[in-house]
């Protein structure tokens, strides 16, 4: 669903973290710390009637990068004039960051969220992100259930341009701007990184729309760290895109048929997956489903912190939805892949052993070349 953007914000100012945390229990008989969480239910059950519809789907995706999005604008190095980090300026100042170029890909999003503003007037705008975010995160299957702490206060300026990594940036200059945004390690980069199981890219190949990043795109698995370090074999789109490299699976099944077809896979996930300093990190998620979703609930609670100190907030996450379990699918090498395809730098772990998935011989199809919608022209080899 998409809402037309709005051109004049009220600005919130609510200051959830003066008010004196006392336990109470909310309309629907949720038991609550602070009377202050029980307004994020309605909230809550707004978001996933009007815009996931209890699914993980694309509007789920995009509410997720905006929380990053929003938060990563800070910076220890530039001061107060970078941004505010998780206050919500992406919304507060919205024809001014959805226009950043490195921000492309977030205007549907941003459009998505700003009607909650006015249904939701005692929510700050920085808390309605994060908390969006969470809650959007809640339906993915395997996905953890994120803490959410309330009381940020608004935006009073947008942040600058410059401060989102972009997929075509080198290893050293993300991990530099992580560090410069909130101190993360390495390893709490790739921790976050796992949000790419549910990833799809808009923008990377003007040619796709929602090209997904590994084979499993609704689920928040670890298909995805197996799959960036396979070998790349085409592009499902166009070549030589700016932040792309060649992806193992260039083509989706006939089911996918069309201008989304196949699977796209970004210069920044590759590299990160091969470099001395990430690598281990990297492959220690592989079919290690617990491990990866509590190193990315850590880092991405510490992310939506960011601007904020975390004493002065309030703890609301009993009104967080319950996380929805994993389909327990282990990680697998996808059809006509296996071990030799993987390309691997870390040498002190062991790889796991996995099996290979049955399916068909998969051949360089972008798109139905013929316009026709049920690919009834396109060919598939037979079984592999």
């Amino acid at each position: 669903m998409t809402f037309v953007r709005l051109s004049l914000i009220v600005l919130v100012g609510v200051v959830h973290a003066t008010l004196a945390a006392v336990a109470t229990t909310c309309s629907d008989g949720t038991a609550v710390s602070n009377s202050v969480c029980c307004d994020f239910i309605p909230l809550a059950q707004d978001l996933q009637s009007i815009l996931f519809a209890n699914e993980c789907g694309e509007n789920a995706h995009e509410i997720v990068q905006l929380a990053f999005y929003d938060a990563i604008a800070i910076s220890q190095s530039m001061g107060p004039v970078a941004g505010g980090g998780a206050d919500g300026s992406v919304l507060i100042f919205p024809t001014v960051e959805p226009h950043f170029p490195e921000n492309a890909a977030i205007d549907d999003a941003v459009n998505n969220l700003l009607p909650f503003l006015s249904m939701h007037p005692t929510i700050s705008a920085g808390d309605l992100v994060q908390f969006a975010g969470a809650v959007a995160l809640s339906n993915c299957p395997g996905a953890p259930q994120l803490e959410f702490l309330a009381g940020r206060q608004n935006a009073t300026a947008p942040a600058v341009a410059g401060l989102v990594p972009q997929p075509q940036d080198n290893v050293t200059s993300i991990l530099a701007r992580f560090a410069d945004a909130g101190s993360f390690t390495p390893s709490e980069v790739v921790s976050l990184l796992a949000a790419h199981s549910i990833g799809r890219a808009d923008n990377v190949d003007p040619t796709l729309f929602a090209a997904p990043f590994d084979t499993t795109p609704f689920d928040f698995d670890t298909q995805f760290f197996l799959e960036v370090l396979l070998e790349g074999t085409g592009f499902p789109g166009t070549n030589d895109n700016v932040g792309e490299v060649a992806s193992p699976l260039p083509i989706g099944d006939v089911s996918s048929c069309g201008s989304d077809a196949g699977e796209l896979r970004l210069q920044s996930d590759f590299a990160l997956a091969r470099d001395e300093r990430t690598a281990c990190f990297w492959q220690e998620f592989v079919n290690q489903q617990e491990r990866m979703a509590e190193g990315f609930q850590s880092a991405m609670e510490k992310l939506a912190s960011l601007g904020s100190n975390p004493a002065d907030l309030i703890d609301c996450s009993d009104v967080v939805p319950e996380a929805t379990p994993s389909n327990g699918k282990p990680a697998t090498f996808p059809a006509t892949t296996g071990p030799s395809d993987l390309q691997l730098t870390c040498t002190t772990q062991k790889f796991p052993s996995l099996s290979v998935d049955a399916g068909t011989t998969q051949a360089l199809i972008p798109h139905c070349p013929d316009g026709n919608e049920d690919c009834s022209s396109v060919l598939f080899a037979g079984p592999a």
